[in-house]
């Protein structure tokens, strides 16, 4: 047990009776949570963590044969709930989380209660009439950007993804996060990332979950979020006010809101 918290940085926090998971999204860690803790902490148990290679993390613990794709995330995931013997786990995961914290649903579903997925995507690629808002090309430009020009690469992305002009604090934090990171497992993440396919795995998906999707999200568009709707059983689709691809950081009022109704509705105990 004690090996996977210090691996993962794990920290609980809050003596509720359920159990929230907060799952970081790429090129973050879990202080990116602290702006929606408060609302939540006085209610719930809460679980935070970095996956191997982000923030306070084992990075010796990182190899490319186990985090090469999803896989190792995933079992990240199950690591630290069988480490805290966690059940029912209400996770909720930002962006590829969203995707992580379904396919450990699939293989676990005995430790999941719901899914809360904010900005998530099953495939981030355009493909064959699917929308996923990155042509191939866009991706393996970024990837090159990231490996000639690391800096260049996070002073680039963030802003584009944070999409909240008015708020350029917010904008300087993410691009902080950004360079904080390892840069060729950051870039390794980012190739797992964008090059994953989940679309195969919606069917298996039994959880109940939430899917909430930004109303201008330069990562993921508007059609990969419906599409993850109808193809995912059990969801419940909301359409947010918040713009970007990190509501949770500029619009965590809302967040809280939508993540609350949920919570207490009966669609997230019965799909």
């Amino acid at each position: 047990m004690n090996e996977v918290i210090a691996r993962n940085h794990v920290k609980v926090l809050g003596t509720g009776e359920r159990t929230l998971m907060l799952a970081h999204g790429f090129g973050c860690d879990q202080s990116m949570w602290r702006y929606i803790l408060p609302a939540f902490e006085p209610f719930y148990r809460i679980v935070l963590f970095d996956y191997v290679g982000s923030g306070g993390s084992d990075l010796s613990a990182y190899t490319s044969e186990r985090y090469g794709s999803l896989r190792g995330y995933v079992q990240d995931v199950l690591d630290i709930v069988e480490a805290l013997e966690l059940r029912d786990v209400i996770f909720i995961g930002h962006s590829v989380s969203s995707m992580i914290g379904m396919l450990a649903s699939i293989e676990r579903p005995e430790y999941f209660a719901q899914l809360i997925m904010i900005g998530p995507s099953p495939r981030y690629l355009n493909e064959d009439g699917y929308v996923g808002g990155f042509d191939k090309s866009d991706v393996t430009e970024l990837l090159d950007m990231m490996e000639m020009n690391f800096a260049g690469w996070a002073s680039f992305l963030a802003p584009i993804a944070m999409k909240n002009p008015e708020m350029p604090k917010l904008t300087q934090e993410l691009e902080r996060s950004f360079i904080s990171a390892d840069p060729a497992i950051t870039r390794e993440f980012a190739e797992v990332t964008f090059f994953s396919d989940c679309r195969q795995a919606l069917s298996q998906a039994t959880v109940p979950s939430l899917i909430l999707q930004c109303s201008d999200d330069s990562i993921v568009p508007m059609a990969a979020g419906e599409y993850l709707h109808s193809h995912l059983d059990n969801s419940t689709f909301r359409l947010m006010e918040a713009k970007g691809h990190y509501p949770h950081i500029s619009h965590p009022e809302e967040t809280i809101a939508l993540i609350n109704d949920y919570l207490k509705s009966e669609a997230a105990y019965t799909g």
